[in-house]
């Protein structure tokens, strides 16, 4: 990456209460970078800390979470900004894209009506302006018939119109970041990639940077430039695209691709072992040695720090020259 980045992420580290009066880590210690006109993957299961990452940088976390570390977003830190210039900032310099298009937009409200409310509130300006506003950016997504659209409902749209939609609202403001929460978990597919071209398509139209957050690797060896792999609440690889996904340095990385449907010319799936730890429940060492195949003694004892091997690639494991160097997914 050169320059400055758009967001740069320190020692992350977000903590929940426990009804025990104890915290419990959702997110430790994550170094994270996101470049000017750049989509940025982060990867990992359910439970990794992938969605309460983007929670925090949105100033979005649950009463009693607690919150350390920096984020420094156009040279501001997000972190220790006061609730009202985070709110000034939300959905206008950034904005969000939630997971699930068929929750994510309010049933009994119009299109229109959703998409106006927060660009009035930001530019304070008429509801005719914001409702040209709002077509603007529908037809931008390739929404049939704009201007009919805002006049109706989200029940009236499919999933893929309504992620489409959504993507248009976040846009509205002309944020400089978007964070996107597995944006195409809910859709099929075909669907699937008609929204990652969009992704790509307005990256390049209005040098749009994007946060992309998902599970699927194949997601992200489609739009990202670089990929970043969480496990348990911290990274544990992170490179450019190509290096991640064509020569995998961390098990579960490897786990992850081995994972795609066709992985290694198979043409089928092979899943990780055992199950993810949760919140409550991390191993001591490595939370990952329990489904690691290439688990070492050290592993059950030592967290492996996140160390760089080269100019542009990290990883948090010390067995590396055990783990398979390449996998080939289609």
């Amino acid at each position: 990456m050169t320059g400055a980045p758009l967001l740069d992420v320190t020692d992350l580290t977000v903590s929940l209460p426990h009804p025990d009066g104890s915290r419990l880590f959702a997110v430790r210690d994550l170094n994270l970078r996101v470049g000017a006109g750049q989509i940025a993957g982060l990867a990992g299961e359910s439970g990794s800390g992938k969605s309460i990452t983007s929670l925090a940088l949105m100033g979005l976390l649950p009463d009693g979470a607690k919150v350390s570390g920096s984020a420094m977003f156009e040279g501001r830190d997000l972190l220790s900004m006061s609730a009202r210039d985070r709110a000034a900032l939300r959905g206008r310099q950034m904005a969000m894209i939630f997971q699930d298009p068929m929750t994510a937009l309010h049933p009994m409200l119009s299109i229109g009506r959703q998409m106006t409310e927060h660009y009035r509130h930001h530019f304070a300006t008429t509801q005719a302006k914001a409702m040209r506003r709002a077509e603007e950016m529908l037809d931008l997504v390739r929404i049939p018939d704009p201007r009919g659209a805002l006049k109706r409902s989200p029940h009236q749209f499919s999933g893929g119109m309504r992620q489409r939609i959504a993507i248009a609202m976040a846009l509205c403001c002309e944020p400089t970041l978007i964070i996107a929460d597995e944006p195409t978990t809910a859709l099929d597919v075909t669907v699937q990639a008609g929204i990652l071209r969009l992704f790509e398509r307005l990256r390049g139209e209005l040098d749009l940077s994007v946060l992309l957050i998902t599970h699927d690797l194949g997601v992200m060896s489609a739009v990202a430039d670089r990929v970043s792999v969480m496990y348990a609440g911290r990274l544990v690889e992170g490179g450019a695209r190509a290096d991640v996904l064509t020569r995998p340095r961390h098990p579960y990385t490897h786990g992850l691709l081995n994972a795609l449907p066709g992985a290694g010319g198979s043409g089928g799936m092979q899943t990780i072992p055992g199950l993810p730890p949760s919140i409550a429940t991390h191993p001591p060492g490595c939370a990952f040695h329990p489904r690691c195949p290439f688990c070492a003694p050290s592993c059950k004892v030592d967290t492996p720090p996140l160390v760089a091997i080269s100019d542009d690639r990290r990883i948090a494991c010390p067995i590396d020259p055990l783990a398979p160097k390449k996998v080939t997914a289609s």
